[in-house]
């Protein structure tokens, strides 16, 4: 896998809105302007907003080339060093027919996002590149008052520092309380955090796995099931395989439907662990623990494979960031997780 050069002060991010155009509607804007001021001030970033990211739901609903065309745009200008994500949405898949592999390929950066935008990290993936489920613009970095410490940690270990051997810990606190983003008064309220005395919940396995990360938004899968960005068997091979729930709150009849599809595609016999994020709201959080065992022990008989629970990435704030293709391990015995290797050079 490629690794694209980390940050530095004085770098150009670029804004894009590959998903939903929500932050071009003019009760949002103000999100977008915290995050974009964010960049600058916080990271020392240079940050340009492609000419279609603020065009609002109507236009880039209408106009998935569009959204494509800022994208590929953002990889050929020598100038990039990151292209950040501004929020999800339900249609990335819509610009498959518009990406250009090889010029993603050819010009390697850090790309970031997290939801639908797992559409995109596998459209990375499919070019080789390394590229990291995390942080977008108007959750994480327009994060009310101000960002999270734990969120702020993991984009200067990850994307800033060549950082080796980088344990991600769990978060002391969570929340998934929600604020009205309409009503930009609630930008000055601190969102209410809960205590996490729980950490990473083991489920099943023992000793020390590794492997490379692989996964996404689960909700999302359907959508590239046997399109060409899809991978295959052989690069399921040895990985772990990170999943979580978005805002949707799946039910846990749709996430058992979803393992079994992914039991019935021989992935999960080929890979080495999963990681499992922390449920939004914590909705459906013991249920999703029965549903896994069932499919992957009962079922599948793999009652040797590690799964590790309840990990900070995706919806629940705060979040650290997955890169897609590093090597990682879990270890079982002290119910941990890190990164064995840098994602950046």
């Amino acid at each position: 896998m490629i690794k694209a050069t980390r940050l530095s002060k004085g770098d150009t991010a670029a804004i894009v809105s590959l998903s939903s155009g929500l932050g071009g509607e003019a009760a949002f804007l103000y999100r977008y302007e915290i995050g974009k001021k964010r960049l600058e001030t916080d990271y020392g970033l240079k940050v340009v907003t492609m000419p279609n990211a603020l065009k609002g739901i109507e236009y880039l609903d209408k106009h998935p080339k569009a959204r494509a065309d800022d994208l590929m745009d953002a990889f050929k200008d020598n100038t990039i060093k990151a292209i950040i994500c501004m929020i999800g949405g339900d249609d990335t898949i819509r610009l498959l027919d518009y990406i250009d592999f090889e010029v993603i390929r050819s010009n390697p950066k850090i790309f970031m996002g997290y939801s639908d935008t797992t559409v995109n990290h596998f459209m990375m993936h499919k070019a080789g590149l390394i590229s990291f489920y995390g942080p977008c613009i108007l959750a994480d970095f327009a994060e009310n008052v101000t960002m999270f410490d734990y969120t702020k940690h993991y984009i200067q270990n990850v994307l800033f520092e060549p950082t080796n051997e980088l344990p991600i810990t769990p978060s002391p606190v969570w929340t998934s309380d929600f604020l009205e983003w309409a009503n930009e008064e609630n930008a000055i309220i601190a969102r209410k955090v809960t205590e996490d005395n729980k950490g990473y919940e083991l489920l099943q396995g023992s000793g020390i796995s590794q492997g490379r990360l692989l996964g996404g938004c689960i909700d999302v899968f359907p959508m590239i099931f046997g399109t060409k960005i899809y991978p295959t068997l052989e690069e399921w091979e040895d990985t772990i395989l990170f999943i979580e729930t978005s805002e949707e709150c799946l039910e846990p009849k749709h996430v058992k439907r979803l393992l079994r599809g992914l039991a019935a595609q021989g992935i999960i016999s080929r890979i080495n662990g999963i990681i499992f994020g922390k449920p939004v709201s914590e909705k459906y959080y013991y249920e999703y623990k029965e549903v896994l065992l069932q499919v992957i022990s009962k079922e599948n008989g793999r009652n040797d494979l590690p799964i590790l629970y309840n990990l900070n990435f995706g919806h629940t704030a705060p979040i650290c960031i997955l890169p897609y293709g590093v090597k990682v391990e879990i270890n079982c015995n002290a119910k941990s997780f890190r990164l064995l290797e840098s994602a950046v050079l």
